[in-house]
């Protein structure tokens, strides 16, 4: 555990970040991806929120060493990072848990590649920013058709000005201090999109960090289908929300991408 001082109450010690996992029957990848993440230098804690998961998620969650909050059903990557920053906040509250610089968010299914984001904990940790989130190479197998990420970019640069090479990205580290500019995080799978968007409005510092990560690709099955679609309805409903289609928003008045065929970049989805 690495400390990094005196926090600001009472002398408390910091630690360098706790780690929120929301999970959906991830049993065949939590376990690599919580051994990982437990072997972060600085990491204090890992707490796995399994979302209403029908399989061995939570089970195998705590065999690997993390703390599990087992939801009786599912309610949305959101949600569940809702419910377990609540768990974490209450046990930093009652100094169960150290107050951290940074929140590392993490997907299941990440495995053994965990271990990169160290690095992506570094700038937050030298106030370099205060959103970090990783910018994923292809990765191997997705077959997405685009509609999603297209969409989240557009969205971003319309209302921000700034474009993202992974705006769906779950993989983050955020300033503890700054999370209540953040929070509550928004439902389903536009989390991200909405976190990013909140993070500019409150004038914070937002990096992409290039990692070398590898999770669960999504393709063109049925189910790979649904996720994309309840993927773009969350994401739509966000940008709806921030008033992306608003006249004159960001000084600009294009309409949003055409879905393509293919992408450079598949990763970053939920």
């Amino acid at each position: 555990m690495s400390r990094r001082g005196s926090g600001g109450d009472g002398g408390r010690h910091q630690v360098d970040a706790l780690a929120l996992v929301p999970a959906f029957n991830e049993a065949d990848r939590v376990g690599a991806t919580m051994r990982a993440l437990r072997a972060l230098e600085g990491v204090a804690e890992v707490l796995v929120v399994s979302d209403g998961s029908s399989d061995d998620t939570a089970a195998v969650a705590i065999e690997a060493g993390a703390h599990c909050l087992d939801l009786p059903t599912n309610i949305g990557k959101g949600g569940a990072l809702n419910a377990g920053l609540a768990a974490l906040t209450g046990r930093v509250a009652e100094a169960v848990t150290p107050e951290p610089v940074a929140l590392l968010l993490a997907d299941a299914d990440l495995g053994e590649s965990a271990g990169e984001l160290r690095a992506l904990l570094e700038p937050v940790l030298t106030d370099k920013a205060d959103l970090a989130i990783a910018d994923l190479p292809p990765q191997p197998g997705a077959k997405g058709f685009g509609v999603a990420i297209g969409m989240a970019r557009w969205g971003l640069r319309r209302i921000g000005g700034q474009t993202l090479a992974e705006p769906l990205c779950g993989q983050r580290a955020v300033r503890w201090s700054s999370l209540s500019s953040l929070v509550p995080f928004a439902a389903g799978f536009g989390v991200e999109v909405a976190m990013t968007l909140d993070a500019w409005a409150a004038g914070l510092r937002v990096v992409e960090v290039p990692l070398e990560l590898r999770h669960r690709p999504t393709g063109r099955d049925f189910p790979g289908i649904v996720h994309r679609g309840r993927q773009a309805g969350s994401i739509a409903r966000e940008l709806a929300r921030h008033r992306v289609w608003r006249p004159g928003a960001a000084g600009r008045s294009e309409a949003p991408p055409a879905p393509l065929e293919t992408r450079p970049r598949e990763g970053g989805g939920a």
